[in-house]
């Protein structure tokens, strides 16, 4: 897992995004080197929330992209309290030693119709830059 001196974060309207990269596997037969990357957000608000969407990309430094836009994080939609923390790792398979990691995170105040578009902050993925061989947990 990401170190904590190893995340970049940004806060929007009291919902903070704390993003890290881990460099699962280096290049391997398939000329494929396995990113992963971990995220943790906290509800600094003073209501209840639902993370209910995201739509992140990872695009390597030939142009390849991995896009994931979709409903929840591996079939939840996590609520949180005031204080409350939800984290998420995941991974994607790239051609490249290099990548950038950019996108955003729907969030829905709860006892509100307003969905809220929450960017994540943006993760340069080097693996050069001696994040290798940590393990997602």
């Amino acid at each position: 897992m990401a170190f904590e001196d190893d995340l970049v974060c940004l806060q929007t309207n009291g919902i903070a995004v704390s993003a890290g990269q881990v460099l699962v596997e280096e290049e391997n037969l398939e000329n494929q080197y396995m990113w992963g990357y971990y995220l943790c957000f906290e509800n600094n608000t003073k209501g209840r929330i639902r993370l209910v969407g995201k739509d992140w990309n990872i695009t390597d430094e030939k142009g390849n992209s991995y896009h994931d836009s979709s409903a929840g994080f591996k079939g939840e939609l996590p609520e949180l309290e005031p204080g409350e923390v939800f984290e998420y790792t995941s991974y994607a398979p790239l051609k490249a030693a290099n990548a950038v990691f950019y996108g955003s995170c729907l969030v829905e105040a709860l006892g509100q119709t307003k969905i809220q578009n929450i960017k994540m902050p943006t993760l340069n993925l080097s693996a050069k830059h001696g994040k290798i061989n940590r393990i997602l947990n």
